[in-house]
């Protein structure tokens, strides 16, 4: 594929600061990359040479363990990795296996389909472990890239959202967006939560997360990568039948189902965008909670 854009993802993030231990050392990072098909591999012929596709985070799976074998591949015993295990699209050229590869919404320029292969798809997964349901009330923790996109996916879903978060920008984005309310990460929303999601990789908002919800309500941590989780008031955080869940990787077809929903639904990522050379800065910038929406690095002009 020749490259055009690539988003940032946190994990990117994670593995730049050493959150993550690198499987290879001189891996090229970027798991949310746009671009053409300009060469075919032996064998391959399911995408056309002059399609317009997207590589994802997911790069390969087993296909024979009993995760797999059930559907559930993003639980696979043995997967690789785009960006961490396959060299990602931080790049002019990146290369990924045909199966794994999507095709994009048309209405999506490239700049604004890019955050929709990581940051997208995994809010989705969120969203779904997470339980919330139409008439529901969701509780959003962190929200960056993937919590802009979830929030809109669940406001189309007819789901009331209530962010906390510390940026007072994200905040501001949250409003404008559609959320009912958006206070600071430990404030507590104004109503009882049905399901809540954790962007923000702060173990320490688990408590508070879990204390916010009603009964039977379902926190659903979205990170790859979480910070230590403090010891938890059973009466306040998991009685009246709360549940912790996770989120591991996601299924090609929760990529095949989201990119679906964001092409019929009104979803608008907000991005920033920075030139291949800068990519240094987005990273910082996306530590310091410097960037409002998804930064994206534009590689072709």
């Amino acid at each position: 594929m020749r490259v055009s854009v690539c988003g940032v993802c946190r994990t990117d993030l994670h593995l730049a600061e050493g959150d993550l231990v690198s499987r290879r050392g001189d891996t090229v990072p970027g798991h949310e990359a746009v671009g053409e098909v300009c060469a075919l591999g032996p064998g391959a012929g399911r995408l056309p040479i002059g399609t317009r596709v997207g590589i994802a985070w997911l790069a390969s799976t087993c296909g024979t363990c009993r995760y797999c074998r059930a559907g559930r591949e993003n639980l696979c015993l043995g997967p690789t990795f785009t960006g961490w295990d396959h060299d990602g699209g931080f790049a002019e050229y990146a290369v990924a296996h045909e199966d794994y590869v999507y095709r994009l919404p048309d209405r999506f320029d490239d700049e604004a389909a890019a955050p929709l292969l990581c940051a997208g798809i995994i809010g989705y997964r969120a969203l779904r472990r997470s339980g919330a349901a139409s008439g529901g009330q969701l509780g959003i923790y962190g929200f960056g890239a993937s919590a802009h996109l979830t929030l809109q996916m669940a406001r189309a879903e007819g789901i009331e959202v209530h962010v906390m978060t510390r940026s007072a920008e994200a905040r501001r984005l949250a409003l404008e967006l559609g959320a009912a309310s958006a206070q600071g990460p430990v404030d507590v929303p104004p109503v009882a939560l049905d399901a809540a999601i954790l962007f923000a990789p702060v173990g320490s908002l688990v408590p508070p997360a879990l204390a916010a919800l009603g009964r039977g309500g379902t926190l659903a941590v979205a990170g790859i990568h979480l910070s230590d989780i403090p010891a938890l008031d059973y009466d306040r955080c998991l009685f009246e039948e709360r549940t912790l869940t996770s989120v591991t990787a996601n299924t090609r077809r929760d990529g095949e189902e989201f990119l679906q929903l964001a092409d019929r639904a009104v979803i608008r990522p907000t991005t920033s965008v920075y030139p291949l050379d800068r990519v240094d800065q987005a990273l910082e910038d996306l530590a310091a909670d410097r960037v409002n929406g998804a930064a994206v690095i534009r590689v072709r002009f």
